[in-house]
């Protein structure tokens, strides 16, 4: 599967932007999703998740109740819902697809990543 993250940019915090991965072939819907992003100098870390089947979904505790992951298997996209952004939010985010345990997918497919800042 090939993905490619759109829909970052300059947001003021308190604000709002939604991210999209639009994933290209027919097993979209097979594959657990997952949104990370990357801050200079820091490593990548999780952010998001959403089950392939039951949509069941999971949070870094940084982002929980501001962000929210969905997707919609109809149109092969992912999508997450940045509310109240912070400017410590701000980094390159990153669409991945993933199968495993959903405590520890494995992401093996990952978009290009996308640039969100957010301004204070």
């Amino acid at each position: 599967v090939q993905l490619q993250a759109s829909g970052g940019g300059l947001v003021q915090a308190g604000g709002s932007l939604r991210l999209s991965c639009a994933a290209s072939g027919r097993t979209f819907s097979t594959y657990d999703m997952g949104w990370f992003r990357q801050a200079p100098g820091k490593e990548r870390e999780f952010v998001a998740a959403v089950g392939s089947i039951t949509s069941r979904t999971r949070y870094a505790n940084s982002v929980k109740g501001r962000f929210t992951i969905s997707r919609d298997n109809a149109k092969n996209t992912l999508y997450l819902q940045m509310n109240s952004p912070k400017p410590e939010d701000t980094a390159v985010y990153y669409c991945a697809a993933g199968r495993g345990s959903w405590n520890n997918l494995q992401y093996g497919y990952w978009g290009q990543g996308t640039q969100v800042t957010v301004s204070s």
